[in-house]
């Protein structure tokens, strides 16, 4: 799609500063690709809104994240303030044993873990890291205007004291995660008809956690409206939430607090686990709208990384992988804008690709995580042909390598239709439900919601 062209800013007082490159949001994504281009000898500013550090979730990273975080030379700082993760736990209501899986038991032996993180921590250490190899950041600094023309784009921002700053910009790269800048401001975001989600969340004290090599697991549980995350941090924190259908967050009829621990209990598991836990700050947080895209995620002058381009539910922690892989692919799409723009177009279409293969490959898995014959392939996991390493693997998140396991991957999805077909009530059921699960409940949007 080409560059839209606008009219001007309308000149004001405000020195106008000059950059190669501008990135919108300084988390994963915005941190990771304006260290690479600082590194490459770019002037680059990296603009966040809001001060490091503040709260985000998504705390569960993949066995892929390692090696991008040695690239970026933060490995050390991110393990020191990681809980080791070695695999996945599974728990459902229907079943009256627990299922583990390991990361190491993935095609590929040589990613056999990751961490959570508190995201505060994650991400500041990412920005800092962008400012030490050369990026000129600023924080508390929203940007309101972006205006594009043939040779590059200007930018108005504002400080939290009401100051205004101005860029002459000659590459934007969109890493404003779920606030879509660019794809707002283009009209080409597009919610996704296939999963419409919420999701309720907190952080708790003193839960009881799994034992030995297994405390820094994630647990997945399903239970009849959604499924639950828990992830054990280092800070002795858990994060617990529930992904749920929009109706059952739409029904609430008490406090928001009241309704979540209403939905813990629907998981009896979880609430025994929690049983003695005390809610951090005594705060709960919901979230609407979970599921989105866009139209394209490039132009002449501009990317969009990361959530900025496309979010998907976040069963699988793929979320900062996706983002920070984006962000290396988008380092040498920008170099190709700026130093060899005769192969833009190549580089754009190269990259356009990229970032629908996450999303899409992920998103087979999701859009059918709560259907009752895949929740028995997961808990019941099985190496016939391979498919168990294949499926690791796209759990650890080695989806952009040369690992040979889609065909393995293939045969999973093979064995899934057959046991649908041999099982077609079971089938219809959770087909129906599925579909009437993701109808539109009203305008609950991606605002953060405090009790």
């Amino acid at each position: 799609m080409d560059t839209p062209v606008a009219e001007p800013i309308a000149p004001v007082s405000t020195p106008i500063e000059a950059c190669d490159v501008l990135v919108i949001g300084g988390g994963p994504a915005g941190s990771t690709i304006a260290a690479l281009l600082a590194q490459q000898g770019r002037e680059v500013v990296l603009l966040e809104k809001d001060h490091h550090p503040r709260f985000h979730i998504g705390e569960s990273l993949l066995p892929a994240n390692v090696e991008l975080f040695r690239k970026l030379g933060v490995y050390e700082q991110v393990d020191a303030i990681g809980m080791k993760k070695w695999g996945i736990e599974f728990v459902s209501l229907e079943h009256t044993y627990r299922s583990y899986v390991e990361f190491a038991d993935a095609w590929d032996k040589s990613m056999p873990s990751a961490w959570q993180v508190r995201r505060s921590d994650l991400d500041e250490i990412l920005f800092r890291n962008a400012a030490s190899r050369g990026a000129r950041t600023l924080e508390g600094c929203q940007v309101r205007d972006v205006q594009f023309d043939a040779e590059g784009a200007n930018v108005e921002a504002q400080l939290g004291s009401g100051e205004r700053r101005r860029w002459r910009a000659r590459f934007i790269v969109d890493a404003s995660g779920r606030d879509t800048f660019l794809a707002n401001k283009l009209r080409s975001k597009q919610k996704n008809p296939d999963h419409n989600s919420t999701a309720l969340f907190g952080h708790f004290r003193n839960a009881r956690r799994l034992e030995g090599k297994r405390e820094g697991n994630i647990s997945i549980c399903w239970f009849p409206h959604g499924w639950f995350w828990f992830i054990p941090l280092a800070d002795g924190t858990t994060s617990v939430g529930a992904v749920c259908w929009p109706y059952y967050l739409k029904a609430r009829d008490k406090p928001l607090k009241d309704y979540f621990f209403d939905t813990l209990a629907l998981c009896p598991e979880l609430a025994d686990r929690l049983k003695d836990a005390e809610l951090v700050e005594d705060k709960v947080h919901a979230t609407g709208n979970f599921s989105y895209n866009s139209t394209h995620c490039t132009g002449e002058r501009y990317l969009m990384l990361g959530d900025a381009f496309a979010f998907i539910d976040p069963m699988f922690s793929s979320g900062v992988y996706l983002a920070m892989h984006s962000a290396f692919d988008g380092a040498e799409v920008v170099a190709t804008a700026l130093d060899q723009p005769k192969s833009l177009a190549r580089a754009r279409a190269d990259f356009e690709t990229g970032m629908r293969k996450g999303p899409r490959e992920y998103s087979w898995f999701i859009y059918r995580a709560t259907n009752p014959t895949i929740r028995d392939m997961f808990m019941h996991p099985n190496n016939f042909a391979r498919v168990k390493e294949a499926l690791m693997s796209l759990l650890a998140g080695d989806i952009y390598g040369q690992t040979p396991m889609w065909w393995g991957l293939r045969r999973f999805k093979i064995l899934y239709y057959l046991i649908a077909v041999f099982h077609p009530m079971r089938t219809w059921r959770g087909w129906r439900k599925h579909r009437s699960s993701i109808r539109d409940m009203g305008k609950l949007q991606g605002e953060s919601i405090m009790s």
